[in-house]
Protein backbone atom coordinates (compact mmCIF):
# COMPACT_ATOMS: atom_id res chain seq x y z
CA UNK A 1 0.00 0.00 0.00
CA UNK A 2 1.27 3.52 -1.12
CA UNK A 3 0.72 6.70 0.97
CA UNK A 4 0.20 9.86 -0.63
CA UNK A 5 1.09 12.83 1.96
CA UNK A 6 -0.43 16.19 0.39
CA UNK A 7 -0.14 19.58 1.94
CA UNK A 8 -0.70 22.81 -0.02
CA UNK A 9 2.14 25.46 0.35
CA UNK A 10 1.74 29.36 0.83
CA UNK A 11 4.37 31.52 2.84
CA UNK A 12 6.08 29.03 3.67
CA UNK A 13 9.82 28.46 3.18
CA UNK A 14 11.18 28.75 6.77
CA UNK A 15 8.96 25.27 7.48
CA UNK A 16 9.56 23.72 4.70
CA UNK A 17 12.64 22.15 5.71
CA UNK A 18 11.70 20.72 8.86
CA UNK A 19 7.69 19.99 7.54
CA UNK A 20 9.88 17.43 4.99
CA UNK A 21 12.56 16.28 7.45
CA UNK A 22 9.67 15.25 9.89
CA UNK A 23 7.59 13.17 7.38
CA UNK A 24 10.43 11.60 6.30
CA UNK A 25 11.33 10.54 9.77
CA UNK A 26 7.60 9.14 10.00
CA UNK A 27 7.87 7.38 6.27
CA UNK A 28 11.20 5.62 7.30
CA UNK A 29 9.79 4.58 11.01
CA UNK A 30 6.79 2.92 9.64
CA UNK A 31 9.06 1.11 5.94
CA UNK A 32 6.16 2.80 3.71
CA UNK A 33 5.75 3.03 0.30
CA UNK A 34 5.41 6.76 0.19
CA UNK A 35 5.18 10.09 -1.26
CA UNK A 36 5.35 13.58 -0.66
CA UNK A 37 3.21 15.79 -2.50
CA UNK A 38 3.53 19.63 -1.84
CA UNK A 39 1.87 22.02 -3.96
CA UNK A 40 3.34 25.58 -4.13
CA UNK A 41 0.08 28.12 -4.09
CA UNK A 42 2.35 30.34 -6.00
CA UNK A 43 3.71 32.29 -2.69
CA UNK A 44 5.11 35.51 -2.91
CA UNK A 45 8.12 34.43 -1.30
CA UNK A 46 11.24 31.44 -1.73
CA UNK A 47 9.03 28.75 -1.04
CA UNK A 48 9.23 26.92 -4.41
CA UNK A 49 13.43 27.16 -4.80
CA UNK A 50 13.26 25.51 -1.60
CA UNK A 51 10.88 23.01 -2.78
CA UNK A 52 13.25 22.34 -5.70
CA UNK A 53 16.54 22.10 -3.50
CA UNK A 54 14.43 19.08 -0.95
CA UNK A 55 12.66 17.46 -4.18
CA UNK A 56 16.53 17.30 -5.08
CA UNK A 57 17.56 15.49 -1.64
CA UNK A 58 14.52 13.64 -0.87
CA UNK A 59 13.38 11.15 -3.54
CA UNK A 60 9.92 11.09 -1.54
CA UNK A 61 9.16 14.52 -2.25
CA UNK A 62 7.49 15.59 -5.39
CA UNK A 63 6.94 19.12 -5.82
CA UNK A 64 4.04 21.33 -7.92
CA UNK A 65 4.19 25.00 -8.23
CA UNK A 66 0.39 26.23 -9.80
CA UNK A 67 0.31 29.23 -12.26
CA UNK A 68 -0.81 31.80 -9.88
CA UNK A 69 -2.84 31.71 -6.30
CA UNK A 70 -5.57 30.08 -6.66
CA UNK A 71 -6.48 29.18 -2.94
CA UNK A 72 -5.50 26.25 -0.49
CA UNK A 73 -8.38 24.03 -1.61
CA UNK A 74 -7.29 23.71 -5.67
CA UNK A 75 -4.32 23.13 -4.34
CA UNK A 76 -5.22 20.18 -2.50
CA UNK A 77 -7.22 19.77 -5.16
CA UNK A 78 -4.36 19.63 -7.59
CA UNK A 79 -2.63 17.44 -4.83
CA UNK A 80 -5.38 14.73 -5.22
CA UNK A 81 -4.92 14.68 -8.79
CA UNK A 82 -1.47 13.83 -9.13
CA UNK A 83 -1.02 11.40 -6.43
CA UNK A 84 -0.48 8.07 -6.83
CA UNK A 85 -1.38 6.01 -3.85
CA UNK A 86 -3.97 4.18 -2.25
CA UNK A 87 -4.82 6.17 0.46
CA UNK A 88 -3.92 9.79 0.88
CA UNK A 89 -3.70 12.54 3.86
CA UNK A 90 -4.22 15.55 3.26
CA UNK A 91 -2.47 18.36 5.86
CA UNK A 92 -1.62 21.71 6.20
CA UNK A 93 2.43 22.89 5.91
CA UNK A 94 2.37 24.73 9.48
CA UNK A 95 3.06 21.89 11.19
CA UNK A 96 -0.08 22.52 13.80
CA UNK A 97 -0.63 19.04 12.25
CA UNK A 98 1.92 16.24 13.90
CA UNK A 99 3.16 14.01 11.16
CA UNK A 100 3.81 11.72 13.72
CA UNK A 101 0.53 11.10 14.00
CA UNK A 102 -0.25 9.64 10.43
CA UNK A 103 0.48 6.29 12.02
CA UNK A 104 -2.39 6.71 14.34
CA UNK A 105 -4.98 7.40 11.04
CA UNK A 106 -3.53 4.66 9.35
CA UNK A 107 -4.53 2.66 12.20
CA UNK A 108 -8.38 3.83 11.91
CA UNK A 109 -8.13 3.06 8.03
CA UNK A 110 -7.39 -0.18 8.67
CA UNK A 111 -10.36 -0.90 10.87
CA UNK A 112 -12.59 -0.40 7.51
CA UNK A 113 -13.10 3.93 6.94
CA UNK A 114 -12.85 4.93 4.32
CA UNK A 115 -12.34 8.46 5.76
CA UNK A 116 -10.25 9.23 9.14
CA UNK A 117 -10.45 12.73 10.34
CA UNK A 118 -8.67 14.32 13.15
CA UNK A 119 -10.56 16.44 16.30
CA UNK A 120 -8.56 18.72 18.36
CA UNK A 121 -8.47 17.52 21.84
CA UNK A 122 -6.49 21.24 22.40
CA UNK A 123 -6.75 24.23 19.96
CA UNK A 124 -3.60 26.40 19.65
CA UNK A 125 -5.39 29.48 18.70
CA UNK A 126 -5.18 32.85 20.11
CA UNK A 127 -8.69 34.77 21.19
CA UNK A 128 -8.94 36.30 18.22
CA UNK A 129 -8.74 32.96 15.87
CA UNK A 130 -11.12 31.15 17.82
CA UNK A 131 -13.49 33.64 17.34
CA UNK A 132 -12.86 33.67 13.33
CA UNK A 133 -13.19 29.73 13.48
CA UNK A 134 -16.17 29.36 15.78
CA UNK A 135 -17.95 32.28 13.27
CA UNK A 136 -16.97 29.75 10.40
CA UNK A 137 -18.45 26.49 11.97
CA UNK A 138 -21.38 28.52 12.73
CA UNK A 139 -22.16 29.94 10.22
CA UNK A 140 -21.16 26.77 7.77
CA UNK A 141 -23.37 24.77 10.26
CA UNK A 142 -26.83 26.60 10.60
CA UNK A 143 -26.28 27.78 7.02
CA UNK A 144 -25.57 24.53 4.69
CA UNK A 145 -26.95 20.79 4.59
CA UNK A 146 -23.31 19.79 5.51
CA UNK A 147 -22.52 19.64 9.21
CA UNK A 148 -18.72 19.58 10.20
CA UNK A 149 -17.53 18.91 13.50
CA UNK A 150 -16.89 21.89 15.56
CA UNK A 151 -13.25 20.94 16.30
CA UNK A 152 -12.47 19.05 13.28
CA UNK A 153 -8.90 19.62 11.76
CA UNK A 154 -7.99 19.57 8.50
CA UNK A 155 -5.47 16.57 8.76
CA UNK A 156 -7.27 14.35 6.97
CA UNK A 157 -7.24 10.51 5.23
CA UNK A 158 -8.80 9.57 2.18
CA UNK A 159 -8.98 6.22 0.37
CA UNK A 160 -8.08 6.09 -3.43
CA UNK A 161 -11.82 5.25 -3.93
CA UNK A 162 -12.99 8.84 -2.12
CA UNK A 163 -10.32 10.78 -4.15
CA UNK A 164 -11.97 9.54 -7.29
CA UNK A 165 -15.47 10.87 -5.86
CA UNK A 166 -13.50 13.78 -4.84
CA UNK A 167 -12.08 14.67 -8.05
CA UNK A 168 -14.99 14.54 -9.70
CA UNK A 169 -16.85 17.27 -8.15
CA UNK A 170 -16.20 19.94 -10.00
CA UNK A 171 -17.47 22.77 -8.07
CA UNK A 172 -15.57 26.10 -8.84
CA UNK A 173 -16.11 27.24 -5.29
CA UNK A 174 -14.62 24.62 -3.16
CA UNK A 175 -13.90 23.76 0.35
CA UNK A 176 -12.09 20.13 0.63
CA UNK A 177 -13.57 19.71 4.03
CA UNK A 178 -16.90 20.27 3.28
CA UNK A 179 -16.80 18.17 0.07
CA UNK A 180 -15.67 15.18 1.40
CA UNK A 181 -18.53 15.54 4.54
CA UNK A 182 -20.74 15.64 1.33
CA UNK A 183 -19.54 12.74 -0.22
CA UNK A 184 -20.49 10.33 2.26
CA UNK A 185 -18.49 6.96 2.96
CA UNK A 186 -17.80 5.83 6.64
CA UNK A 187 -15.94 7.94 8.57
CA UNK A 188 -13.88 7.39 11.63
CA UNK A 189 -12.33 10.14 13.73
CA UNK A 190 -9.13 10.40 16.23
CA UNK A 191 -8.26 12.66 18.40
CA UNK A 192 -5.34 14.94 18.14
CA UNK A 193 -3.36 17.84 20.39
CA UNK A 194 -2.10 20.63 17.57
CA UNK A 195 1.25 22.21 17.57
CA UNK A 196 2.11 25.69 18.11
CA UNK A 197 2.05 27.27 13.83
CA UNK A 198 5.87 26.82 13.05
CA UNK A 199 6.50 30.07 12.05
CA UNK A 200 4.57 32.97 11.00
CA UNK A 201 1.06 33.62 11.21
CA UNK A 202 -2.19 32.52 9.34
CA UNK A 203 -3.38 34.12 6.26
CA UNK A 204 -7.00 33.89 7.42
CA UNK A 205 -8.58 36.80 8.43
CA UNK A 206 -11.98 37.46 9.61
CA UNK A 207 -12.93 38.57 5.98
CA UNK A 208 -11.38 35.54 4.36
CA UNK A 209 -12.63 33.37 6.58
CA UNK A 210 -16.29 34.41 6.55
CA UNK A 211 -16.37 35.33 2.73
CA UNK A 212 -14.93 31.18 2.37
CA UNK A 213 -18.03 30.03 4.81
CA UNK A 214 -20.62 31.85 2.47
CA UNK A 215 -19.16 29.87 -0.31
CA UNK A 216 -19.16 27.07 1.39
CA UNK A 217 -22.74 27.67 2.01
CA UNK A 218 -23.86 28.74 -1.20
CA UNK A 219 -22.06 25.93 -3.10
CA UNK A 220 -22.98 22.79 -1.11
CA UNK A 221 -26.85 24.25 -0.31
CA UNK A 222 -29.13 26.13 -1.51
CA UNK A 223 -30.81 26.96 2.39
CA UNK A 224 -30.15 30.68 1.83
CA UNK A 225 -32.66 30.68 -0.72
CA UNK A 226 -34.97 29.10 1.44
CA UNK A 227 -34.32 31.45 4.33
CA UNK A 228 -35.20 34.27 1.92
CA UNK A 229 -38.61 32.98 1.11
CA UNK A 230 -38.79 32.75 5.16
CA UNK A 231 -37.82 36.22 5.77
CA UNK A 232 -40.42 37.15 2.70
CA UNK A 233 -43.08 35.30 4.66
CA UNK A 234 -42.31 36.99 8.05
CA UNK A 235 -42.57 40.44 6.18
CA UNK A 236 -45.68 39.68 4.73
CA UNK A 237 -47.15 38.70 8.13
CA UNK A 238 -45.51 41.54 9.57
CA UNK A 239 -47.00 44.24 6.97
CA UNK A 240 -50.55 42.42 7.66
CA UNK A 241 -50.23 43.08 11.52
CA UNK A 242 -49.32 46.54 10.74
CA UNK A 243 -52.73 47.22 8.25
CA UNK A 244 -54.16 45.53 11.42
CA UNK A 245 -53.12 47.67 13.89
CA UNK A 246 -53.71 50.90 12.09
CA UNK A 247 -57.28 49.92 10.93
CA UNK A 248 -57.79 49.01 15.20
CA UNK A 249 -56.41 52.28 15.40
CA UNK A 250 -58.91 54.57 13.00
CA UNK A 251 -61.96 52.60 14.17
CA UNK A 252 -61.26 53.24 18.14
CA UNK A 253 -58.83 55.55 18.91
CA UNK A 254 -58.06 58.73 17.78
CA UNK A 255 -55.34 58.42 15.51
CA UNK A 256 -53.57 60.66 12.89
CA UNK A 257 -52.24 58.97 9.73
CA UNK A 258 -48.85 60.43 8.37
CA UNK A 259 -45.69 60.22 6.81
CA UNK A 260 -44.03 58.36 9.50
CA UNK A 261 -45.72 54.93 9.38
CA UNK A 262 -45.48 55.57 5.45
CA UNK A 263 -41.69 55.60 5.58
CA UNK A 264 -41.38 53.46 8.31
CA UNK A 265 -43.32 51.13 5.80
CA UNK A 266 -41.03 51.57 2.75
CA UNK A 267 -38.17 51.63 4.29
CA UNK A 268 -39.24 47.46 5.55
CA UNK A 269 -40.18 46.57 2.18
CA UNK A 270 -37.37 47.87 0.83
CA UNK A 271 -34.91 46.30 2.95
CA UNK A 272 -36.57 42.88 2.96
CA UNK A 273 -36.41 42.98 -1.08
CA UNK A 274 -32.78 43.96 -1.33
CA UNK A 275 -32.17 41.34 1.14
CA UNK A 276 -33.66 38.52 -0.98
CA UNK A 277 -31.95 40.33 -4.22
CA UNK A 278 -29.06 40.03 -2.89
CA UNK A 279 -28.68 36.11 -2.07
CA UNK A 280 -30.50 35.58 -5.24
CA UNK A 281 -27.76 37.69 -6.54
CA UNK A 282 -25.25 35.75 -4.78
CA UNK A 283 -26.35 32.58 -6.15
CA UNK A 284 -26.72 33.62 -9.42
CA UNK A 285 -22.69 34.96 -9.56
CA UNK A 286 -21.74 31.20 -8.50
CA UNK A 287 -23.73 29.68 -11.08
CA UNK A 288 -22.03 32.36 -13.66
CA UNK A 289 -18.74 31.50 -12.40
CA UNK A 290 -19.43 27.26 -12.67
CA UNK A 291 -20.73 27.35 -16.08
CA UNK A 292 -17.59 29.04 -17.54
CA UNK A 293 -16.34 25.50 -17.10
CA UNK A 294 -12.62 26.95 -16.37
CA UNK A 295 -10.11 24.64 -14.89
CA UNK A 296 -9.87 24.45 -11.64
CA UNK A 297 -5.77 24.88 -10.83
CA UNK A 298 -3.39 24.78 -13.66
CA UNK A 299 0.42 23.52 -12.47
CA UNK A 300 3.12 25.73 -13.90
CA UNK A 301 6.48 24.18 -12.95
CA UNK A 302 7.18 20.59 -11.39
CA UNK A 303 10.34 18.99 -10.32
CA UNK A 304 9.68 15.63 -12.09
CA UNK A 305 8.22 14.96 -15.30
CA UNK A 306 4.88 14.31 -16.19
Amino acid sequence: MKVSIISPVYKAEKILPALVQRLDAVIKSQQWDAEIILVDDRSPDGSWEVLQSLAAQYPAVRAFRLSKNFGQHYAITAGISVATGSVMVIMDCDLQDRPENIPLMLEKYHEGYDVVCTLKAQKKYGFYRKITSDLFFFVVNNLSDVKLEKNLGTMTLISRKVAGAFTGIRDYHRHSSMIIAWLGFRRGFVQVTQDERFEGKSSYTLRRLFRHAVNGVISQSDKLLRLSIGFGLVSFLASLLGVAYIIIKSFFVQFEMGWPSIVVLILFTTGIILLMLGIAGLYIGKTFEQVKNRPLFIIAEQTEEA
